[in-house]
């Protein structure tokens, strides 16, 4: 089943009880059972006394490589969670934060978490926007249709809070528009076409990008580069790279900085099919609105 988060507008309350905006935090959905915890490894033994750690659930931890650009991250089930996350804090050493998600009713058990784990993993592995430190893939458990139409549910609104507590890996970049104005950049021998999203700037499948580095591209440049090798979003075809996939970065200057090997500027870089660079868009669009004003 392909799960696809709707786009219809919802609010959340982020609940800070120790008041520390970067401590732990609770994250809950309106009309929604489920509830979110956020916590630092920092905090960890502060945070680990709450009852939500008593729960089932599912987490994720997340944390940086030394040597890549994407985050690592681990997906696992606890029944309750509390358990494994003692494990995890003594045992694996990558990671920073972690999230994990249980229900205000203890409505979820062991089978339902378990199916949340293997959907997160293959949402993960499909996006391809982090590293999995996971060695396994587990087997997903037998459920009831209804089970898994209430569990698939859950992991909707799961999906739609992960990016707002600063993780969006799960969400595999495709295009969503014919009618988004089309960018490209044509140099050093390659053609690379993208455009703007809510999400960041999306490079389509079919790009190019070069395999020379400049002496002086920033090193996570080239670790990103390399990330994404590694990844399979970038294919070597023999004398350049080509996108397997649409790619979402974090900015225009990125996207450019990885097809390009080295440190640019992608307001100039990128441009339209008329030859206005991105920033002359952007300048246009933003006169455009003082204008209405």
């Amino acid at each position: 089943m392909n799960l696809e988060v709707p786009q219809r507008p919802f609010s959340i309350r982020i609940f800070v009880p120790n008041g520390d905006p970067d401590g732990l935090r609770l994250v809950e959905k309106s009309n929604w059972s489920g509830i979110g915890v956020v916590f630092n490894r920092t905090n960890y033994k502060q945070a680990v006394t709450r009852p939500e750690f008593e729960r089932t659930g599912v987490y994720v931890l997340v944390g940086n490589s030394s040597n890549g650009a994407l985050p690592t991250i681990y997906i696992g089930e606890g029944d309750p969670v509390g358990a494994r996350l003692n494990s995890h804090y003594s045992r694996k050493d990558f990671w920073d934060w972690a999230v994990f998600f249980v229900t205000k009713d203890n409505s979820l058990n062991k089978a339902h978490v378990q199916r949340m784990e293997v959907r997160l993993l293959e949402l993960a592995k499909a996006a391809k926007q982090s590293k999995l430190d996971n060695l396994n893939m587990p087997s997903p458990p037998t459920l009831s249709e209804a089970d898994v139409a209430d569990v698939d549910s859950f992991l909707l609104d799961m999906l739609s809070i992960f990016p707002l507590v600063g993780l969006s890996v799960f969400e595999k970049t495709e295009t969503r528009s014919n009618s988004l104005e089309t960018l490209s950049i044509e140099a050093k021998g390659v053609t690379a076409m993208g455009y703007e999203d809510t999400k960041g700037f999306v490079v389509r499948e079919g790009s190019e990008a070069v395999k020379a580095e400049t002496a002086t591209i920033h090193q996570y440049m080239s670790n990103l580069r390399g990330d994404l090798l590694e990844q399979g979003v970038l294919n070597d075809t023999g004398d350049r790279y080509r996108f397997a996939q649409d790619h979402v970065f974090s900015s225009p200057s990125t996207a450019a900085g990885v097809i390009l090997g080295r440190s640019a500027n992608g307001r100039t870089e990128w441009k339209s099919k008329d030859g206005r660079t991105l920033k002359e868009l952007q300048t246009q669009e933003s006169a455009s609105i003082d204008d209405e004003d």
